[in-house]
């Protein structure tokens, strides 16, 4: 009778200790974004899985554009590895305008500096981990050519 009993409340303590330890902290990460060319509209930082890179990203916050230097702040990223996609969006119109041949107009940069040149990055190029508490990154703003239309 005994027996039963102690292995009922090894079986308890394990589930309580097991429930209390501490769960897998979402990450803060603090986007610092150089080169923006101008006070106007948003910057836009997604925080992407590899299956969703280029595409539509779970993480993803926004700033007021200002010239220079824009920090944006995305919270709650769960510890992974990711890679970031951030564009200026000077007129407000929540996309990247493009121009000729689908060139963007507006500003566009990805995490470890990855420069776009005649293909879209690469996830294993941009990606960092995000290891569950406040962390910075930072990363260039590329243009190529004029501004887009208000």
């Amino acid at each position: 009778m005994i027996a039963p009993a102690l292995t009922l409340l090894a079986l308890l303590a394990a589930q309580f200790a097991a429930s209390s330890e501490p769960a897998a902290h979402s990450g803060t990460v603090h986007v610092f974004i150089e080169n923006a060319r101008s006070a106007r509209g948003n910057v836009h930082v997604d925080i992407c899985p590899q299956d969703r890179f280029l595409s539509s990203c779970p993480y993803s916050a926004e700033a007021p554009a200002r010239q220079g230097r824009v920090e944006v702040v995305v919270h709650g990223v769960p510890p992974g590895r990711y890679a970031a996609q951030i564009t200026h969006d000077e007129n407000g119109n929540k996309k990247v305008d493009r121009g000729l041949f689908g060139i963007p107009r507006e500003g566009i940069g990805f995490s470890n500096n990855v420069r776009v040149r005649f293909r879209a990055p690469r996830f294993t190029e941009a990606a960092f981990m995000v290891t569950g508490g406040p962390q910075t990154i930072s990363l260039s703003l590329q243009y190529f050519g004029g501004g887009a239309e208000t």
